[in-house]
């Protein structure tokens, strides 16, 4: 699937954004107008045309968002880099049945690309550990992740 460019979520990768994870979402600095890249996990397919991610609401993704609502969320999934382009909007202020102060944001899709280097494959996801307490963390990402699958 090397430069391939589709107007919505592939099959496979829709199954797999479907439970948390790590990407990095790149926006429009607003005090600098340029690239600002942030790793975030809390990330959920809702369709094949609709992304929905939760941040903490004093996030600078916000303000970014504010000035200019173009995103690009880059994952690793399937042995190849996806490039996700789309407009953001605040869904909701406040994320229900969550503890923290996280904002709902949805993603309307614009296209996906396979940008893996040519004649390349990934041979290993990334990979990350919360490292603070490991219930709490576990109980917060369900709240989390059900939250916006609900939503």
């Amino acid at each position: 699937m090397v430069n391939q460019v589709e107007p919505k979520l592939m099959k496979p990768l829709f199954d797999v954004m479907q439970k948390e994870r790590f990407v990095t979402l790149a926006t429009i600095d607003y005090e600098t107008g340029g690239p600002n890249v942030s790793a975030i996990s809390w990330i959920v397919a809702k369709d094949e045309s609709t992304i929905y991610f939760a941040i903490d609401n004093r996030s600078r993704i916000l303000e970014n968002l504010s000035n200019n609502n173009k995103v690009v969320i880059n994952i690793i999934a399937n042995e190849s880099t996806y490039s996700i382009q789309g407009n953001a909007i605040v869904k909701e202020e406040r994320l229900q049945d969550v503890p923290l102060k996280l904002a709902l944001i949805e993603v309307s899709i614009n296209e996906v690309r396979d940008v893996m280097f040519y004649g390349s494959k990934i041979v290993t996801e990334v990979q990350y550990d919360k490292t603070y307490d490991k219930r709490a963390a576990e109980r917060l990402d369900k709240q989390v992740m059900d939250a916006m699958k609900k939503a």
